[in-house]
């Protein structure tokens, strides 16, 4: 079955930013990036079957200046082998990509600070990306720990590839709890290519996992804490992309080089007047130092 949706989502959105951070982190057999047509596709796993979605913001073109209380639409196309609940695959969407918030409050918040000021002004909009597995972006995380994000995303695609599932328009599902629970952890290493250490961390996350450690419980940071190989900044990290707009890995190393100090302390003193929008301020420091180009030696 194929669905096509149309989101409305409140302007300003910075899709730039937004579309460069999908590229940079997509997971080979899992994602696909179009740069050419601004179109990301994914396979997600839905409580009626794989589906494999495709969005586009039906005018990519257009810079990001968008006036607050406009509506631009993100095209969704939906394809599923089954039964897949297409109001559920909306849902996951509008979290992945933030489109629930109102931008103009958070860039208000924002508007007068010195540091985030002129970000803002530069990427009116800038949402938050969440994510649609949490178990997937959580192993992706604990991959990329101390390598480069292009580096984590083929270690991730790894494991699409040896034990992902099918799903439409030839990408694969991320593998569930379930069955890299299942898996050796001299198997995990061999196939990812990592370390004994972060073997070891993925298999520990699967097990616990598999066992119903889960964002919706009360224990799961510490449930995180308490697993080798996993730490405040990884539990930090996942809480943003998981929808908490408060999170804020202090302890990041681009977010401190964005700050200027030289400790989590510092940086999280830097944060506590962006409360309680603190995961967009990570989000517009990441954007800059990250996506943004150089200035000119002219």
């Amino acid at each position: 079955m194929i669905t096509t949706l149309r989101i409305p989502v409140a302007e300003p959105v910075a899709v730039g930013p937004m579309l460069a951070s999908l590229r940079s982190h997509t997971v080979p057999g899992c994602e696909h990036h179009n740069s050419a047509t601004g179109t990301h596709h994914r396979a997600i796993r839905t409580n009626g079957g794989a589906a494999h979605v495709a969005v586009r913001f039906a005018d990519p073109a257009t810079p990001d200046d968008g006036r607050h209380g406009d509506v631009r639409h993100l095209e969704v196309h939906v394809e599923t082998a089954g039964r897949a609940d297409v109001e559920e695959i909306e849902e996951r969407v509008r979290k992945w990509l933030d489109l629930g918030v109102d931008p103009s409050v958070v860039d208000a918040a924002f508007e007068p600070d010195p540091v985030l000021g002129p970000l803002v002004q530069t990427h009116p909009g800038l949402r938050v990306l969440g994510t649609t597995d949490w178990f997937a972006t959580a192993v992706s995380t604990v991959l990329g720990q101390q390598v480069s994000v292009a580096a984590a995303c083929t270690f991730a695609g790894r494991l699409v590839a040896a034990f992902g599932d099918d799903a439409p328009g030839g990408l694969r599902c991320f593998p569930t709890p379930h069955r890299l629970a299942t898996v050796e952890q001299s198997e995990l290493r061999a196939v990812i290519g990592t370390t004994q250490s972060r073997a070891r961390t993925v298999a520990e996350l699967a097990r616990a996992a598999a066992d119903g450690v889960a964002p919706e419980h009360l224990s799961f940071a510490a449930d995180l804490l308490a697993l080798p190989g996993i730490g405040p900044w990884t539990v930090d990290y996942l809480a943003l992309r998981l929808g908490d707009r408060d999170a804020y890995p202090s302890g990041d190393l681009v977010l401190r080089r964005a700050l200027q100090v030289e400790s989590a302390r510092e940086a999280a003193e830097r944060a506590e007047q962006w409360r309680p929008w603190r995961a967009y301020a990570v989000m517009h420091l990441w954007t800059h130092a990250t996506y943004s180009p150089p200035p000119s030696s002219a």
